[in-house]
């Protein structure tokens, strides 16, 4: 319907044939863009796809990294010492000056298991905190929860910890953020949905052998939560709050391409 003089008119006008006025882009359309390249990648998780395509190339070439080095398992579980070359997190590394391990530790898994229990939360939560936080937010909601649980870790042990979990945290805990912020019996039922969800990951976490990192896991849920709840839900327009979530998200993925150039360079050094 035409906003101006309330004639029927197509979802392809773009002028308004009965009074010639402009008729920009529908609310649902704006909100919801069209699919990228005719349906292949979403554009609801684009961001989503993203973040997989980036953790399943890094774990296939630690994984050749580690067989090469010996380890004939390493297609399935990657040993310690690939992965603190791949840029692990390592508090007394950390210690040294490399903080960027605090970045890429959140892009690389430890073995087969490990990154297809990160990889299916984190489609099935990932996309629904881009759809209502938008992808600009849901940027820097993961980066920040991920780099801030890697934080906590590093605070907490010196042990040795990879995996996406602390900002598959940081997801859920906007989830969370979300379902407090609606009054409403169905804001209760998704808040209620997500803190099961976290106590059984705590839980399972305090697991004998099973060695999970349960300090990202807090930070990065704490780090989600609180970016969750200043930031709010997108709102239509270009307004100026909107513009600086947008910038944020660039500078959390400037930051993080800086990370892996550091990377790079101190492990080509390294491995000469």
């Amino acid at each position: 319907m035409c906003p101006h003089c309330r004639a029927f008119i197509t979802n392809k006008d773009r002028v308004c044939p009965y009074c010639n006025e402009t008729v920009g882009p529908r609310a649902a359309d704006q909100r919801n863009p069209a699919a990228l390249l005719g349906g292949l990648i979403p554009h609801g998780r684009f961001n989503i796809v993203v973040i997989l395509l980036v953790n399943v190339g890094l774990y296939l070439a630690s994984t050749i990294y580690s067989m090469r080095s010996g380890n004939s398992e390493g297609f399935m579980n990657i040993d310690g010492r690939t992965l603190l070359a791949f840029g692990a997190k390592y508090p007394p590394l950390i210690a040294q000056g490399q903080w960027w391990r605090l970045v890429t530790a959140g892009f690389l898994h430890g073995g087969l298991l490990h990154i297809f229990m990160n990889s299916y939360v984190l489609f099935d939560v990932g996309w629904q905190v881009e759809e209502i936080y938008g992808a600009s937010r849901m940027w820097v909601i993961y980066f920040i929860a991920s780099t801030f649980g890697f934080y906590v870790s590093s605070v907490w042990s010196s042990a040795l910890s990879v995996g996406a979990s602390a900002g598959l945290m940081g997801l859920i805990g906007a989830m969370i953020a979300m379902g407090m912020s609606h009054r409403s019996a169905l804001g209760d039922a998704v808040r209620g949905h997500y803190v099961r969800w976290v106590v059984w990951i705590l839980v399972i976490g305090l697991l004998p052998g099973l060695h999970v990192d349960n300090a990202a896991h807090i930070g990065g849920l704490a780090g989600g939560f609180g970016v969750a709840w200043l930031a709010g839900q997108p709102r239509l327009g270009d307004s100026l709050r909107e513009r600086l979530w947008r910038a944020a998200s660039w500078l959390c993925i400037l930051i993080t391409v800086v990370s892996f150039l550091k990377w790079y360079l101190w492990f080509a050094q390294a491995t000469q």
